[in-house]
């Protein structure tokens, strides 16, 4: 009796999981043939909500700490090599052209960079500075992290999250052990700047990435120089941008062939 009431719960909790549920295509695959169903279980417009509202939380409170683009210099050289890679970003998804895009440097000593849902992005001006980019590098770090959000990386994440609270929710009602609320919000911000992308996530990032650097007209081999530079700073404590990522070995065999896969758009857009 215990197992068979086992099953009615875990089949009813499925059940309610899957009513919440749709498989989406975010994006079209691409010449590094990048497609994969999504189960979603929040709307892209809350998300991007509530990306916004985070965003903007994020600049008040770099503005008050005078840590928002504080180099001229730096951030117009940020935003122009961005620019390039957002006019590409219609090639994967159509509808980006619609997005309201915002590009800012923070002032900090981080190595780390994100896009929010909808467009909305950030470099920490350490991860310039201290790795000395190039314009081809600063360009793979945007094109990894616009390429999560033209994925919805952070949708689904929290459409994951969701999905677990919604079974603890339904397990709890039916055992009368209370129930597990959300805050889509703070969840958006949990995801952006605490929960780690899966190894799955990060690369659907970089090979979307290096295809939209060659398509700007930006060198895709400079992943694997970033990805070095990157790793050479991992001894010890990690930097947080590296922290969960796929190993260094595995990651600089797969930047390697799937840049030269794009490199043709690459040659073509440099003519």
């Amino acid at each position: 009796m215990k197992n068979g009431l086992r099953h009615c719960i875990a089949a009813l909790i499925a059940g309610f999981i899957a009513v919440g549920c749709q498989t989406v295509q975010t994006t079209r695959g691409g010449t590094v043939g990048v497609e994969r169903g999504q189960m979603m279980m929040v709307s892209a417009e809350e998300v991007e909500q509530a990306s916004s509202k985070q965003y903007a939380e994020v600049l008040a409170e770099a503005r008050k700490n005078n840590a928002l683009n504080r180099d001229p210099r730096q951030v117009a050289r940020v935003r122009a090599i961005a620019s390039r890679l957002i006019s590409q970003a219609t090639a994967f998804r159509p509808d980006t052209g619609d997005w309201e895009w915002e590009v800012n440097v923070l002032n900090s000593d981080q190595l780390n960079a994100w896009c929010m849902a909808g467009g909305k992005m950030a470099i920490y001006s350490g991860l310039i500075e201290q790795l000395q980019l190039s314009d081809d590098e600063i360009a793979a770090v945007m094109g990894h992290e616009i390429a999560h959000a033209l994925r919805e990386h952070s949708r689904e994440q929290v459409s994951k999250a969701m999905a677990t609270g919604l079974g603890i929710s339904v397990a709890g009602a039916l055992l009368g052990v209370g129930e597990v609320g959300q805050d889509l919000m703070g969840m958006v911000a949990k995801v952006t700047f605490e929960l780690p992308n899966s190894r799955l996530h990060e690369v659907e990032a970089d090979r979307i990435g290096v295809e939209l650097a060659a398509r700007a007209g930006y060198d895709p081999r400079a992943a694997v120089r970033l990805w070095d530079k990157m790793a050479s700073r991992a001894s010890g404590s990690p930097p947080q941008w590296l922290s969960t990522h796929p190993a260094h070995a595995n990651r600089q065999k797969d930047l390697a062939e799937y840049a030269a896969r794009v490199m043709p758009l690459y040659e073509a857009a440099k003519r």
